[in-house]
């Protein structure tokens, strides 16, 4: 499936924007990509296995509640970082 990653953590995929990904949930597939992009996953994920504040997942531009929602092969995901400022 295609993983869609946001220019924030472009640094930890050596600046690819899109990757393929496989698993059965999205937990599974943070953990695909983090055997890849050491690092990449607890930018997202936090010690309690929770989706971080500031970030959401989309699967199929609908939230994912959760790392453990499901995803099918032909699933698309985006991670998304929220923006801040002042």
């Amino acid at each position: 499936m295609l993983v869609r990653i946001p220019s924030p953590l472009h640094s930890y995929t050596k600046g690819v924007s899109e990757v393929e990904a496989e698993g059965r949930s999205v937990a599974q597939v943070l953990d695909e990509l983090d055997r890849r992009y050491p690092g990449l996953r607890f930018r997202i994920i936090d010690e309690h296995d929770e989706i971080r504040p500031h970030i959401r997942i989309f699967v199929n531009a609908d939230p994912a509640p959760s790392i453990a929602h499901r995803v099918g092969a032909r699933d698309e995901i985006m991670i998304v970082c929220a923006l801040s400022g002042g």
